[in-house]
């Protein structure tokens, strides 16, 4: 499929021709059936002209006269059905370029880390989905049918008006158009500030939207539900105000036509009148005229049409563009196999965020081999997290690296890598479908037997079978009707169900109480037993979790601190032993 030009410095002008040019036939076969629209549409008021000079003259009775009647009315009738064709072979067309803006949009989202998203707003993104490619499509298909059916209509028009009439009548009739040329400019001009003003005041009403809905449970539970449908009035009357001040500018265009018409018509029954009074045309003469004076109004209009259709589909193009043409913010050209089993190496592993007093991790070593379990512990703020995101690459280390393989993790192709991973994080996402639908996640062909097996590892088994549908009951959006913990179990199932070596669970237990852990981890030593050459990465708050691991690893403020088995720890007396007693002691005190 050939790329649009996305760069800044392309207009939409620029981009429209070379998706014509793609689509030159459609294009094409359309233009040809305006063509004979147009040419029947000036024919039909010279025809019309002949005969009511016939008429007057006396020499068209009868069916010479039915002939001629039947004939303007085929002539409507092939208009109606050339109308039809062209608008159905240029809308497919047009509707094939939303239809791959929205999907370049989407994969190219899909390919941002979450840098990026750091500086973007969902609610403007979910406005360039929508309403700006809404306004490119209409660009595309309608401003370009009207801007060569009107052009083409105008130039007939005028033809036959000055060359088959009285050129003296069509230049007469054309002296006020020059002004209505210039009361476009200035309307175009504030149209496109106020379609740029209406499209980012639609982004600011979805962005209301989007975090009222996801955030509604805590507008209720804090009591702001009235404070936030004051906000969204406010955005909605704004949206609004903005909307019909684009449509107003819009409106605009039709008193600018019907003046410049009214005008013309009058100079040309004037000048027409005389003429006539002169015997130099005919009455059936200037009845033409004054219908193809008539004809003119859709070219007009076609004008204003197109000229407001230009100016939203650029200041659409003006907001769309430098989304499709950003850069990412993470590099996929890596192009290294790997094999299934891979050992994981962190050598001087350092990362800044921005503005950072200190960095979240610094010099972290580390090497997980196939097969084996590393935990990773510490206080909130250790760098724990920040470990699983270089791992999965959403962010770039400052220093140091991460291999597989001994291969850098750039140079593995980021569906590759995580293919290779699957991870569980603390806040569980789980999508609008059926419980079996989100376990088989990574996994859509996986049978029922292995969607139950696999609930059955994550201790979620017995909560689906209360369910009023069990595995077929719809969890909704974000997995609403569940709780947190079922929530996390339900995506602990998803990541032991998929084939990925290596196991994150990045505190992915924090949801469950201490006896469905203790279940969860005796699978989990189960799977390891069936499945021996899989790694894991367990991060967790509560070091229980961390009591079979080949390895714990225990960061501060970045640095690693202690390292070792759990007996080995123990017997340390460092943070570990000590997090550990408080533990027990906090656990026989819920016991009790």
């Amino acid at each position: 499929m050939p790329v649009l030009a996305t760069s800044p410095s392309v207009g939409l002008t620029r981009m429209l021709a070379a998706f014509v040019r793609e689509h030159w036939r459609a294009y094409a076969s359309a233009a040809a059936m305006l063509s004979c629209i147009a040419a029947l549409t000036v024919w039909i008021p010279r025809q019309v002209g002949h005969v009511v000079d016939a008429l007057v003259a006396g020499g068209l009775k009868g069916p010479a006269l039915i002939e001629q009647l039947a004939l303007l009315v085929a002539a409507g009738l092939v208009i109606y059905l050339l109308r039809v064709g062209w608008r159905l072979t240029l809308f497919k067309a047009a509707y094939r370029l939303g239809a791959r803006l929205r999907t370049r949009l989407f994969a190219r989202l899909a390919l941002q880390g979450p840098a990026y998203f750091q500086g973007q707003r969902t609610g403007d993104l979910m406005a360039l989905a929508t309403n700006d490619i809404d306004a490119v499509e209409q660009a595309a298909g309608e401003a370009m049918l009207a801007g060569f059916d009107g052009s083409q209509t105008l130039l007939l028009v005028l033809a036959m008006m000055t060359i088959s009439i009285d050129w003296r009548l069509g230049l007469a009739a054309l002296v006020p158009f020059p002004l209505m040329a210039l009361a476009f400019w200035w309307i175009s001009k504030h149209l496109h500030e106020a379609a740029q003003d209406s499209l980012g005041r639609f982004g600011d009403l979805n962005q209301q939207v989007q975090e009222s809905l996801a955030g509604v449970r805590t507008l209720r539970a804090l009591g702001l539900v009235g404070r936030n449908e004051q906000r969204f009035r406010e955005l909605a009357d704004s949206a609004a105000e903005a909307s019909f001040r684009s449509q107003r500018w819009e409106a605009a265009y039709e008193p600018a036509v019907g003046m410049t018409l009214g005008a013309a018509t009058a100079i040309a029954l004037a000048v027409g009148g005389w003429l006539v009074a002169q015997r130099e045309i005919s009455i059936g003469q200037l009845t033409a005229f004054t219908m193809y004076l008539g004809q003119l109004i859709w070219p007009m209009f076609a004008a204003g049409w197109v000229l407001a259709l230009l100016e939203r589909g650029r200041a659409a193009w003006t907001r769309l563009s430098p989304v499709l043409d950003a850069p990412l913010t993470l590099a996929d050209e890596g192009s290294a196999v790997l094999p299934v089993q891979a050992t994981l190496r962190a050598e001087g592993l350092t990362f800044s965020f921005p503005n950072a007093r200190r960095p979240a991790l610094e010099g972290v070593d580390l090497t997980l081999a196939p097969g084996r379990t590393l935990g990773i512990v510490g206080a909130t703020g250790a760098g724990k997290s920040t470990f699983v995101r270089l791992l999965l690459r959403q962010s770039e280390p400052d220093a140091g690296r991460l291999r597989l393989a001994d291969v850098p993790l750039p140079d593995l192709p980021l569906a590759t890598l995580r293919a290779h991973i699957a991870w569980v994080p603390q806040e569980a996402f789980l999508f609008s479908a059926s419980v079996a639908e989100n376990i088989a996640l990574a996994r859509p062909d996986a049978t029922p037997a292995d969607i139950e097996a696999a609930a059955r590892l994550a201790a979620v088994h017995d909560d689906i079978a209360r369910l009023p549908n069990g595995y077929a009951t719809e969890v909704g959006e974000r997995g609403v009707t569940l709780s947190g913990g079922q929530r996390q179990r339900v995506a602990i199932a998803r990541a032991l169900l998929s084939d990925a070596p290596l196991l994150v669970l990045d505190d992915a237990l924090s949801a469950v109480d201490t006896g469905t852990e203790t279940d969860i981890l005796s699978h989990l030593r189960e799977l390891r037993s069936a499945r021996p050459d899989r790694s894991v990465i367990v991060i967790a708050h509560r070091l229980s979790a961390l009591m079979d691991a080949d390895e714990v690893i225990v960061l501060k403020q970045g640095h690693v601190i202690e390292r070792g088995t759990h007996v080995q720890l123990l017997e340390l007396g460092g943070w570990y032993a000590a997090q550990w007693r408080y533990q027990q002691i906090e656990a026989s005190l819920e016991a009790a």
